[in-house]
């Protein structure tokens, strides 16, 4: 294996020569198809248009969007052009939106109608009044005074923006010689994207990624699953996140295979496209993968064709992997990592033992120096003790946006990045992760960690989903809470619960407090967001009338 030094666009440009009429981009759902020659004309024409409305090497492009066939070509034009593509999560509501503008000195937006609880083109026009009463591309806004276009991605119009229809029309009136001439400037350790952690532990920073950041990482990543141009992965995970944008679409860019969209995350959807198009690969977070499994047509198609994927972005079931093997026919792998490390640090290989991947998150990646770290002394730990998972190497990230304190925080003077998870390391060198260290449950001065308790859990009859979390206590600091998902028409009490571990586990694991939800507080791209589990808590308390001691 190797680490190679093309850009974004050099890749695409590799494929456009070498299979020009292979198909690239597909959207089952819709019949949508791209070859890659195809889909390179319409980047090429994209990134002209991008010129002509003042969009140049270094500036910020946002993307507000789901998983829209346009997303990626705005990704590849400005790649191309040596502009920074921003994402914006989905979820995002004005203030965030705002917060995110303004950090990242944004001077172009792209966004679609939105989602089904919010507007996007509402919310840009409050954030940018201005837009109602300027000329395209002459906005000037008092409090962004960077931000200088907002492109529509679809045919309507609206006033102020351009769409993506002009914006290719104006593409092909560029002549190809201002493109060539900004080609010729990017270089693979440029930041090409730069995503905002997910605020699960804190305010979100703006993580600026390079070509060989997230291209070799895409690569790698591919690689352990023994990826061809023959394979074809059904990306239904969200691309703003690392999870698509990079082990997604990286692979495919660097593997020359097709990619087949789901625009927005459906179960049904999601089964239909992998039996239409006979996809060799899927990739989800492990809730996705619940969703299919349970979905009542699951048994209506044929998912012959899958043979591998990734489960990934929480930490995942072994008893949804033993499932998605024996149902879904894949040797599934899993990555761990963290969008500072463009993502994936570790992962486990396809051909692994059952076990190990089910139980570990696999070893380094190549080029990357792992290694679990004691917090308090900032010592390698031996093998089998429990420290914070810390890596160096290719993948680290070029740091934070405007922010080189807290770079400093989470980078230390050996070049370790600190990812604030709790890991171990076995004999055979796999990683385990135990859970994070603020996710780490202290009762009366004993360690609990939550995934111990969840596996055994979601073995317990009923149990659909579960997650463990802290449960604040006058008496111990903190008490062990059972956040469970029944399945469909089950019928369980806390009583049952507290049944079930009574002499399996030790006493001071069993969960003091059980809360039956009907669905997780989640991010945009699919994480479990436990600390608003540990806030929902009392509140919880308070309306079942149970006294918090």
């Amino acid at each position: 294996m190797q680490l190679f030094d093309r850009t974004l666009g050099d890749w695409l440009e590799y494929w456009a020569k070498t299979t020009p009429d292979k198909e690239y981009l597909v959207y089952s759902d819709r019949n949508l198809r791209y070859t890659w020659k195809e889909f390179d004309q319409r980047v090429n024409d994209a990134a002209k248009g991008l010129i002509s409305i003042g969009v140049t090497r270094g500036s910020h492009v946002g993307i507000w969007a789901q998983n829209v066939p346009d997303w990626l070509t705005y990704l590849y034009a400005c790649a191309k052009i040596g502009a920074i593509y921003v994402t914006v999560n989905t979820n995002y509501k004005q203030n965030e939106l705002e917060y995110l503008t303004e950090n990242s000195d944004m001077h172009t937006l792209l966004i679609t109608n939105g989602t089904f609880d919010s507007d996007y083109v509402e919310m840009t026009y409050q954030m940018l009044p201005e837009l109602k009463s300027c000329q395209r591309g002459h906005l000037k806004s008092e409090r962004f005074p960077n931000m200088r276009n907002v492109i529509f991605i679809g045919q309507e119009k609206y006033r102020g923006m351009y769409n993506t229809a002009e914006i290719l029309l104006l593409g092909s009136h560029t002549p190809d010689e201002q493109l060539d001439e900004l080609k010729k400037q990017v270089n693979c350790h440029d930041v090409v994207n730069m995503q905002y952690t997910s605020g699960t532990t804190g305010f979100p920073k703006g993580v600026m990624l390079s070509h060989h950041n997230i291209a070799n990482n895409g690569y790698l990543t591919g690689e352990h699953m023994k990826f061809t141009s023959d394979d074809k992965l059904c990306v239904c995970v969200p691309l703003f996140h690392c999870f698509g944008v990079v082990l997604a679409t990286m692979n495919c860019l660097t593997h020359g295979c097709t990619e087949v969209v789901v625009e927005r995350f459906d179960p049904l959807i999601t089964l239909a496209s992998i039996h239409k198009e006979r996809c060799t690969a899927v990739y989800g977070v492990p809730t996705m993968f619940i969703a299919e499994l349970n979905h009542p047509m699951f048994d209506m198609f044929d998912l012959t064709s899958l043979r591998t994927g990734i489960m990934a972005g929480a930490l995942c079931p072994v008893e949804v992997m033993r499932q998605v093997q024996e149902k879904m026919h894949m040797h599934v792998t899993s990555v761990y990592g963290l969008t500072e490390t463009a993502p994936g640090m570790t992962q486990t290989r396809i051909e692994q033992s059952f076990e190990e991947r089910c139980n570990t998150v696999g070893y380094d990646y190549e080029f990357t120096e792992v290694a679990v770290i004691n917090p308090e002394t900032l010592e390698e730990c031996p093998t089998g003790v429990i420290g914070e998972m810390c890596c160096r190497g290719y993948n680290l990230m070029k740091g934070y946006y405007k922010n080189e304190a807290a770079t400093k925080e989470i980078i230390d003077a050996n070049g370790y990045l600190h990812s604030g998870d709790l890991g171990v390391k076995d004999e055979k060198g796999n990683y385990t992760i135990t859970g994070r260290i603020k996710d780490m449950i202290i009762r009366g001065g004993e360690n609990v960690y939550p995934r111990e308790i969840e596996e055994f859990l979601y073995h317990m009859p009923g149990v659909k989903d579960v997650q463990v979390a802290a449960v604040p206590s006058k008496k111990y600091g903190e008490e062990v809470g059972a956040f469970i998902i029944l399945q469909k028409g089950v019928d369980m009490c806390s009583g049952d619960v507290r049944e079930f571990c009574k002499g399996k586990i030790s006493r001071h694991k069993i969960p003091k407090y059980v809360f039956f939800l009907e669905q997780f507080p989640m991010t945009g791209s699919g994480k479990i967001q436990k600390y608003k589990l540990r806030e929902m808590s009392l509140e919880l308390c308070k309306q079942q009338g149970i006294e918090v001691i």
